[in-house]
């Protein structure tokens, strides 16, 4: 499980669960409560008595953080269950207090940060549902807190939407030209499905699908395991991110 490029700065926190015990198919967005560098966070995560963490943070700058591996649950949302699914983001504020607003900078770069954990990790859509169903979550669903405040609040579908934008124009157009090959939307319909690097259950892991989002098959085969394996598009470029579907519905 890799992290993201988008880093600058990197100090790790001894405040984690190592390793997570569930695949990522969420992102939980926070707000930092003060204008923070990325540093600075680093600092406050470091220390073993705070008992807090989260696995990014983002300047007001636009600069990002990374405190705990994505291999790793961070103990940020006051929910186990939540922060072994997610992936923490903690974002500064241009303005302490009132609205706790954050800057049009840090904005842009965490919608940046959220298609690139996405992309890395088999997330093909963000369903804000509003509540703990969706893979989007607020702090304040879990603990008796205002996190992520208003103004990040009101963003979250803002948010969803432009990282969908983003996830759906990354991929290639619904027909394969080379074979044909309609690409189409499904979910997966048990708790856990292994996602690998090759068509068949011969091949290693690359990670869980839990099915609390929508994913898009561009590409299906035959192979050890299953009746059809299915591509995941956001595996396409490598081509190593397939999924049995025998346990999959299209939609």
């Amino acid at each position: 499980m890799s992290n993201s490029k988008l880093v600058n700065y990197t100090q790790l926190s001894p405040n984690c669960s190592k390793p997570r015990n569930h695949g990522i198919d969420k992102l939980t967005i926070h707000h930092m409560a003060g204008n923070l560098t990325v540093e600075q966070c680093g600092s406050v995560f470091a220390s073993s008595s705070r008992e807090a963490s989260a696995n990014y943070g983002i300047g007001t700058d636009g600069r990002v953080g990374l405190y705990v591996d994505e291999a790793n649950r961070s103990w940020c949302s006051s929910n186990s269950a939540n922060d072994n699914h997610a992936v923490t983001i903690e974002v500064a504020n241009d303005e302490v207090g009132g609205n706790w607003h954050v800057s049009n900078t840090a904005l842009a770069k965490l919608i940046d940060l959220c298609v690139d954990i996405c992309q890395r990790n088999g997330i093909d859509r963000i369903n804000y549902t509003g509540d703990k169903s969706g893979n989007l979550t607020m702090h304040k669903w879990f603990a008796a807190t205002a996190c992520p405040g208003p103004y990040l609040e009101s963003k979250f579908p803002y948010i969803a939407e432009q990282v969908n934008a983003r996830l759906e124009n990354a991929q290639p157009s619904a027909t394969d030209t080379t074979s044909g090959f309609e690409s189409y939307r499904g979910r997966v319909v048990i708790p856990d499905l292994n996602i690998r690097k090759g068509p068949g259950t011969n091949y290693g892991t690359v990670g869980k699908y839990t099915g609390k989002g929508i994913f898009t098959i561009v590409e299906e085969a035959s192979g050890t395991g299953a009746t059809r394996w299915g591509l995941l598009k956001a595996y396409q470029v490598g081509r190593n991110g397939w999924i049995s579907l025998d346990y999959a519905a299209k939609l």
